[in-house]
């Protein structure tokens, strides 16, 4: 089931990561690598709130300050972002202190490749250090990316062409749907490098990544992602008797290696800084304290509203993006019309 008897019965960490400066830096899964606590989101960097000359300078201040991981995604505010990104990463040698990440929704070969060289030109990189297929949100993307024809092709050519060096994949709506993509690459010999999954207070209660997915990479040293601590802004509206520093500090308690979150003012830049200054690791009991807050306005998934709804579900509203059907299953499916 999806409901956990001990909503605090959850992987923690023990050890914080190696501080340096203003950040912790934590190992990249199993790959020898190692990576901030926090990664900076690219969405919210793309934003029309946000102007181009400011995008630039919270990249600089958050690399100047210790941040190294750089979230993106080709569809991301129309490639905004990851062009902003780009010109940021282009200046002061900026490019080589992080590790770059972005993510393809293209569902075969075809598509995904020429996502994947559109991202390089936007980010104005010749290599994305970690490339990732977006939002496996229903149950037959895992089949899709791995056929014959499908996304995987494309990501493995790319690797082998230098264009990228780690292969993971996203995802928001279900965990079983994130453990039916782990079951199928094993299935077939793959190991994907990392998972990136929303781990947050109200996930613990509700369809829980954290239960049912985390212990699955840990086990296995696969690098664990987290993304939607605040599921931007909508959990804050739940108005829980929960500080947003406590937000962070939840999911900087679990074994992720790095906790991506949104940043597009000087202000969430600040906190997320002051989450790393002030996180100690806490145990179970703190752990289960923090979670009682939030059962009462988590049982039903309400304010997780990538579970629940479709407002961010951005490869439903533009399935166009995924690409059409590789040509074994044109040769299969019969005529619709």
């Amino acid at each position: 089931g999806t409901r956990p008897a001990d909503p605090a019965d959850l992987p923690l960490v023990t050890d914080p990561g190696e501080r340096r400066g203003e950040m912790l830096y934590r190992p990249f899964g199993r790959t020898g690598e190692k990576i901030s606590a926090i990664g900076m989101g690219g969405f919210h960097l793309g934003k029309s709130a946000v102007t181009d000359a400011e995008a630039t300078r919270l990249i600089h201040e958050g690399v100047d300050r210790g941040i190294t991981f750089m979230d993106n995604c080709w569809d991301y505010n129309e490639g905004r972002s990851e062009e902003r990104m780009g010109i940021a990463l282009e200046q002061n040698g900026a490019r080589n202190k992080v590790f770059l990440m972005s993510k393809m929704d293209g569902r075969t070969k075809q598509e995904a490749m020429k996502q994947i060289d559109q991202s390089l030109r936007r980010l104005r990189t010749d290599r994305i250090d970690l490339v990732q297929h977006h939002e496996i949100l229903r149950y037959d993307d895992p089949d899709r990316v791995f056929a014959e024809g499908g996304a995987m092709e494309a990501f493995q050519e790319a690797k082998q062409a230098g264009k990228l060096r780690y292969i993971g994949f996203t995802g928001h709506k279900d965990p079983r749907i994130h453990l039916q993509m782990l079951e199928v690459a094993a299935e077939r010999g793959f190991h994907f490098d990392a998972v990136q999954m929303p781990l947050n207070v109200m996930d613990a209660h509700f369809r829980s990544f954290g239960h049912l997915v985390l212990p699955y990479l840990v086990q296995n040293g696969i690098a664990a992602l987290g993304m939607k601590t605040f599921g931007d802004g909508v959990i804050l509206k739940s108005d829980a008797p929960i500080k947003p520093i406590e937000y962070l500090h939840f999911s900087l308690n679990l074994p992720t290696s790095v906790v991506i979150t949104g940043i597009q003012n000087q202000r969430d830049l600040d906190q997320a800084f002051e989450a790393v200054k002030t996180f100690k690791p806490m145990d179970k009991a703190a752990v289960a304290e923090l979670l009682n807050r939030s059962r009462p306005y988590a049982l039903e998934g309400r304010y997780e509203l990538f579970k629940t709804s479709a407002t961010f579900d951005g490869t439903a509203k533009n399935a166009a993006w995924l690409g059409e059907d590789v040509p074994g299953v044109k040769k299969l499916a019969p005529t619709m019309e």
